[in-house]
């Protein structure tokens, strides 16, 4: 009996490119409208501000729902010396019943 079936062999998952159309053009236009606006002084200039701080939290579900919960550095690794301490405590006590 074989591990795998020559018959059913799965299909890789496809690459799809879908490519976004620029313009050279109408962006230089887009500028050129912007700046003659901004010196006759019908809209202000904008200062660029990123908004950096968050956005990986925001991109990835597990950190999202542990800020949701409340979770901060401190208590994630509170909580993980917590399970060290204890797996520790199961592996001795596996060792005093079953080993010695």
């Amino acid at each position: 009996m074989a591990l795998f079936s020559f018959y059913n062999v799965r299909k890789p998952r496809q690459y799809s490119h879908k490519p976004i159309y620029w313009d050279p053009r109408k962006e230089a236009l887009e500028e050129r409208r912007a700046k003659i606006k901004r010196e006759m002084g019908l809209e202000k200039p904008e200062e660029y501000k990123p908004q950096i701080k968050g956005t990986f939290i925001e991109g990835t579900t597990h950190l999202r729902k542990s800020r949701m919960r409340g979770d901060d550095t401190r208590s994630r690794k509170y909580k993980n010396v917590k399970l060290i301490i204890s797996l520790t405590l199961l592996a001795l006590i596996f060792w005093y019943m079953f080993l010695k």
